[in-house]
């Protein structure tokens, strides 16, 4: 009876597409590729494997053909592949909204986009292969969680290496070759020497040659720094940039908590731990900032997801719990984004994040599906916690969104697709033959 609802509700949805405008026979799907890291992946089911049977998991480990991905070094044993995740969770969205859509994803726990471009996390591990794989209509890069923020001690934070790889990435992704850089002239400083100096202060001693050695895919370099063209790079290729969100196990009041690594289950202490923020409001705006900054400094940016700034917009507005730590956490009737360790997103974090990407890379309106979708069901989400969350989502990309009802949903819909149909048309137009 379930599966007969979801291609009914499938099928008004697609039956809406067309009524806005027809759709174009035997169009090929759009393919997309998140990269990232356990944000992405979701970390604990019901997220990590939702939807997996429909998503091309790209690290998962005894790929007929590619041993890349067999070395578990690092790896959580907790977390068993193929995963699904967020990028599962934004499948079934296209499929409710009867869009066609490729889903892959290339993920690793705690990688960075330095990780992924230079396939340090392991270094045998092909993640920089995943991204030249094919030609892709959209890619959706999502960094490390602490190192967009300003340099402080004790956190991973390095916004001149977020800067670099956002835009490196973008442009192997465009343009399948890198212009020759070194990373030491992504610091501050008057001189090379001083430069190299700043570069070697915040990422260590140990990485002075890779401050210093110059890479790139043009001929000449040394064979260690030798990038490799992407032979399926295409100008029309749209990057996103997944905004990340607050952690509150980094605002003031957090206490210090252990995950066993067997099963995953996190245990809180009563110790107070090390925070870098006041407030979850401090920790956003960094974000924000940060992100649109990469974004801006490599100039071939398509769009932003502000998933963090859903996050807050959920907390301010009263629908999600502001503070996992206290006392009433689990009695207040509120939504918790985040997973037990109040940094990694729980189901519903990771829904909101969907709903936000998927506003985003579709330039339709989340709000659209209402108190019947699909994947909240299957995550365990309540109707009534769903269309909460899809009006945060469709509020924060500035959509008007109504007190829900079946009409007004169903207008929503109708009015994004719309829209959406629009710009195809004006972009289609504006395209030389």
């Amino acid at each position: 009876m379930q599966n007969k609802r979801r291609v009914m509700k499938r099928g008004m949805l697609a039956l809406a597409l067309a009524v806005v405008a027809p759709v174009t026979a035997m169009a090929a799907p759009i393919s997309v590729l998140f990269v990232g890291n356990s944000f992405t992946f979701g970390r604990a089911d019901p997220v990590m494997s939702y939807n997996a049977d429909k998503v091309n998991d790209l690290t998962r480990p005894d790929q007929v053909g590619n041993p890349s991905f067999n070395n578990t070094t690092g790896s959580n044993a907790f977390e068993p592949h193929p995963w699904g995740g967020v990028a599962g969770i934004f499948k079934e969205f296209t499929e409710q909204a009867g869009l066609q859509y490729e889903v892959s994803l290339s993920t690793r726990n705690a990688a960075s986009l330095r990780g992924h471009m230079l396939n340090t996390n392991p270094a045998d591990w092909d993640l920089r292969g995943n991204i030249a794989l094919q030609t892709w209509d959209k890619v959706v890069l999502q960094e490390q969680s602490d190192e967009s923020l300003s340099l402080r001690p004790g956190l991973a934070s390095n916004p001149a290496r977020f800067n670099n790889y956002v835009d490196k990435i973008a442009e192997y992704v465009k343009e399948g070759t890198l212009s020759t850089y070194r990373e030491r002239d992504y610091y501050e400083g008057a001189t090379n020497a001083e430069k190299t100096a700043n570069c070697v202060a915040i990422t260590g001693a140990s990485n002075s040659n890779a401050c210093n050695a110059q890479r790139g895919t043009a001929s000449g370099l040394s064979a260690n720094f030798t990038l490799p063209v992407n032979p399926n790079a295409s100008a029309s290729t749209e990057v996103f940039l997944y905004q990340t969100w607050a952690r509150p196990d980094m605002v003031t009041g957090a206490l210090v908590s252990a995950t066993d690594e067997t099963t995953g289950e996190v245990t809180r202490t009563t110790t107070p731990k090390t925070t870098y923020f006041a407030d979850l409001e401090s920790m956003t705006e960094e974000l924000r900032i940060a992100y649109e900054r990469a974004g801006t400094q490599a100039g071939n940016i398509d769009g932003i997801a502000p998933v963090g700034e859903a996050f807050l917009r959920a907390v301010q507005s009263g629908i999600a719990t502001r503070d996992p730590y206290a006392a009433d956490a689990i009695s207040d009737n509120l939504i918790d984004l985040w997973f037990d360790d109040a940094f990694h997103p729980s189901k519903y974090g990771s829904y909101l994040s969907a709903l936000t990407l998927f506003g985003t890379l579709t330039g339709l309106n989340p709000a659209m599906f209402g108190a019947d979708e699909f994947a909240a069901r299957d995550l365990g989400i309540s109707a009534a916690d769903a269309v909460a969350l899809q009006r945060v989502a469709a509020l924060q990309l500035g959509y008007e969104v109504p007190e829900p009802g079946a009409l007004a949903l169903l207008g929503i819909g109708l009015a994004g697709l719309a829209a959406a149909r629009r710009r195809s048309r004006r972009q289609a137009s504006a395209t030389p033959a």
